[in-house]
């Protein structure tokens, strides 16, 4: 609030001659006053006027302006005068001297206790600090001692490419574990044995080595399946109907979880790495290739960018043909296609979708293999050159896929702010694994960045199309009959992720309930032709989509002992604790090590709390119905004009957060009131359901959608480049980042450029230089903002392959995502679910008013608070 507000036109003389004081005497008596008690000096308040400066005295009166009245300076003017009065008594306290005429206390050898104290407090910190770096350079030695051991171990691990060798390991190593497992521990000895896999598992999980990637497995599994064991063994109470029912739904839940856990270690455990196959040197050799793109909904602007950079595919000429796949029937896709010539086809329906798309144009196109990518992913010039080698040297190969890579963030990275710094939710499938998948030949279709063999498909009848997932469906189809699968972790192209939560839950739901339909109808674990490890890797990928249930049970059971007081676990709460953290802490650890470069421990949490309501349903739908449902296509290319939360979205976590507080307040109200002997049970579950709320905090954080504005996304990568001015300056230069209307260039501050003048680019497509003109939007910290004014269809297509099409375009394009560190995540985890409430409250409808007023509110408080003079700052130091 400003100084002039609601001023009158009153002075001060005037105020004090309306109270029937002498203006002089008044001022003199508010002086005499504030230096009686700073300096001692004794005024009366009719004594000789004193020698005080007017600017001396306002100091005493930081805000308040004695040259005009405001009505609020009767309340300010005497708070601040008692203010003073408190510093003055602080400031004469200060300056007392009892403390230093105090009798010294003295120890021989010291000066004062103090003294003494502080150095043998010194001493033993040095000592402790002696003792850590002693215990360090140990832990490094035994360490060093064990990575020794493990790298000259390695060279016998060729042993387990032998599939014989691996079943004969593996059994082995069963058998080790059901010796713990089913071996009964006293509370003591499992505390030990805990202990003691634990220690193992801090002291090695740094070390190098895939041996000791399988140790770990070994001790999680031991940890993991001992718990799981005692669960269905010790911990229902078959007496109490309550107790039961709350206790089956959570042992259902921990089964799940186990389940997963262990298919998912046998998944992941051992990834291929595969390498390319070149192809013959002879050009003649290469078969034809047809390059689907099929396209629906989505605008030309995202399709234009993928049909260009396909159209720089290294292929023979006479060997590739593109075609673009237009369910949408749009004149303006079909002028298009002419323009650029390339192939267009169209049908008469949209029936079966997508996978009715590709059969359509199977049909009209004669190809001996099929490239397909969605609309929006860019391939790079040498995507074939990658993956067609193994197709001439494996007949039987049917499929080799490649990544997924995204240049644009997802809802989660973009609302979390997490894009580039964390693993997103395909980092892991894409990073680990589909190359895990790949070690048991059960890689399968992900209906994009992929080339597939017509032969193969015709022997089906096409693409599959009983399910929303023709994708991993027709991988089922072929791997039976027994054709074998590819993958090749390169990126060799890459597209948009979706805008809005909204559509990322839509998308995530098709894939769940396609899952969902196929483990119905075509269940990987029945039926011929399947190995099983393509069984397992195949059961798992689907098992993933069912994880809604059991994640909602988690998140609600807590409630039932807080609420109904009906024991989930029917054991002591100190024997709860001693089986189920060590097997949370084994199952992190491990993950962590084996996971940690493409998944975020506590991050993924959150993906998985999100879509958990969304997937529930539909997923139960299809075990019962699994024909019910259709294909929904993914928008791409959308926009988000402002920021906002999505309440559709988010009220059914606001409903699981009311439970969770209504659950810690009984909570509370039973450590205060209940019975002694539960206060351990009562701890438990309060800290489970303040982790539930915390994670729902992040639904929250999430379903606060950020504005999105930008038709091109910019990619930052760093590209050799040439700026050339109209006045002749040519300086060689690199690129910050890249869009599809834009370029950013790194330049120094004496570019002599201003904004709208029109420069020349240079950029390299390999040998070959293009020279694009462009248009200075910006210079702001040695980067130069330019726009591209492309002058022909060729100059656009020659740039999106000297950029999005380069062949090492996204070869390290995640290179710099931080590894998993599991306490730092959660601490973030945390902050951001703490938050999460925060932002949904203030995007409460009317909350902006509210807000407002008690920001103005505030404002007004500490402008009437007393304010402490610069002259008697020193009394805080």
């Amino acid at each position: 609030m400003k100084e002039s507000q609601h001023r009158s036109s009153f002075s001060w003389e005037g105020f004090f001659r309306a109270n029937g004081i002498n203006p002089s005497n008044g001022l003199k008596f508010i002086k005499s006053l504030i230096f009686n008690n700073t300096t001692g000096t004794s005024v009366a308040i009719g004594g000789a006027p004193g020698v005080v400066d007017q600017a001396g005295f306002a100091g005493y009166f930081p805000h308040i302006n004695f040259e005009s009245f405001h009505v609020a300076d009767i309340v300010r003017l005497p708070l601040q005068l008692l203010w003073l009065l408190l510093l003055a008594v602080i400031s004469t306290l200060k300056k007392r001297s009892w403390r230093s005429s105090a009798p010294k206390m003295t120890v021989p050898g010291s000066d004062t206790l103090l003294g003494f104290l502080r150095r043998g407090w010194s001493a033993v910190l040095q000592q402790g600090l002696d003792l850590r770096g002693i215990l360090s350079k140990s832990t490094d030695f035994i360490v060093k001692r064990v990575s020794l051991t493990v790298v000259r171990q390695e060279k016998f691990m060729g042993l387990m490419e032998h599939r014989p060798t691996q079943f004969l390991i593996y059994a082995f190593l069963v058998l080790v574990l059901m010796s713990f497992i089913l071996t009964p521990f006293s509370t003591f000895g499992q505390v030990v044995f805990s202990i003691v896999i634990l220690s193992l598992t801090i002291l090695f999980r740094n070390v190098p080595g895939h041996l000791v990637s399988l140790a770990m497995i070994v001790m999680s599994l031991a940890i993991s399946t001992r718990y799981i064991w005692w669960r269905l063994s010790s911990t229902l109470n078959w007496d109490h109907p309550l107790d039961l029912i709350w206790g089956v739904l959570l042992l259902i839940a921990e089964v799940y979880a186990y389940v997963f856990l262990v298919l998912g270690y046998f998944q992941t455990a051992w990834p291929l790495h595969r390498k390319m196959v070149p192809l013959p040197e002879d050009e003649q050799l290469w078969p034809a290739v047809d390059v689907y793109i099929p396209t629906y909904n989505e605008p030309l602007e995202v399709v234009r960018s993928t049909i260009y950079a396909a159209q720089g595919i290294d292929w023979p000429a006479d060997k590739i043909n593109i075609y673009l796949l237009d369910d949408g029937r749009r004149p303006e896709f079909e002028e298009f296609s002419a323009v650029v010539n390339i192939h267009y086809i169209t049908r008469p329906d949209n029936r079966h979708a997508k996978a009715g798309n590709l059969n359509h144009a199977m049909t009209k196109t004669q190809g001996e293999f099929i490239a397909v990518f969605d609309c929006d992913h860019i391939p790079t010039r040498s995507f074939l050159q990658t993956t067609m080698g193994g197709f001439l040297k494996d007949p039987k190969l049917f499929l080799v896929q490649t990544p997924h890579q995204f240049y644009s963030a997802d809802p989660y990275e973009k609302n979390l702010f997490t894009f580039r710094a964390a693993p997103n939710e395909s980092e892991l499938f894409y990073g680990l694994v589909q190359d895990g998948n790949d070690f048991w030949d059960s890689t399968f279709f992900c209906g994009s960045c992929a080339v597939l063999r017509r032969s193969a498909l015709d022997e089906i009848g096409g693409v599959a199309v009983e399910t929303v997932t023709e994708d991993a469906h027709t991988s089922l189809k072929l791997h039976r009959l027994g054709y074998r699968s590819a993958y090749l972790k390169i990126p060799q192209a890459a597209g948009l992720s979706t805008e809005s939560l909204s559509s990322y839950i839509g998308q995530r739901i098709r894939w769940a309930r396609g899952m969902a339909q196929i483990f119905r109808m075509d269940n990987p674990f029945l039926g011929r032709g399947l190995s099983l490890m393509q069984r397992i890797s195949y059961g798992t990928a689907m098992l993933n989509f069912f994880s809604g249930i059991p994640r909602i049970l988690f998140l609600t059971a807590p409630l039932a002992f807080l609420l109904f007081h009906a024991y989930v676990i029917w054991a002591p709460a100190l024997t709860v604790l001693i089986y189920v953290l060590p097997h949370i802490f084994h199952a992190i650890l491990a993950k962590s090590r084996l996971q940690g470069k493409y998944r975020s421990t506590f991050f993924s949490e959150v993906y998985e709390t999100v879509l958990s309501w969304y997937i529930a349903w539909p997923t139960t739908v299809a075990m019962f119905n699994p024909k019910k449902g259709k294909f929904n296509v993914t928008a791409k290319g959308g926009l988000i004009l402002d920021d906002y939360f999505d309440f559709n979205i988010a009220m059914p976590f606001i409903a699981l957060i009311v439970l969770n507080i209504a659950g810690f307040a009984a909570g509370i109200y039973r450590m205060m009131y209940g019975p002694e002997n539960e206060v351990l049970s009562v701890v438990f579950n309060l800290i489970w359901t303040f982790y539930n709320c915390l994670m729902l905090g992040c639904t929250l954080f999430v379903a606060s959608e950020v504005r999105q504005v930008r038709v091109s996304h910019r990619v930052q990568i760093n590209l050799p480049a040439m700026l050339k001015t109209a006045n002749g300056f040519c300086l060689q230069t690199h690129t910050e980042d890249y869009s599809q209307g834009g370029i950013s260039l790194a330049v120094s501050d004496d570019v002599a450029v201003t904004i709208g003048d029109k420069v020349h680019v240079s950029l390299w497509r390999g040998d070959e230089e293009h020279t694009f003109v462009a248009q200075v939007v910006s210079q702001v910290g040695g980067a130069l903002r330019l726009q591209w004014i492309f002058d022909s269809i060729h100059d656009q297509r020659a740039y999106i392959q000297c950029t999005f099409g380069r062949a090492d375009a996204w070869i390290h394009w995640s290179d710099h995502i931080l590894t998993d560190k599991p306490l730092i995540g959660m601490a973030q985890v945390f902050k951001v679910g703490a938050v999460g409430y925060w932002r949904m409250f203030i995007k409460i409808p009317g909350i902006d008013l509210i807000q407002a007023m008690v920001t103005r509110m505030g404002a007004t408080l500490v402008w009437m608070l007393p304010k402490t003079p610069k002259t008697m700052e020193y009394i805080w130091k």
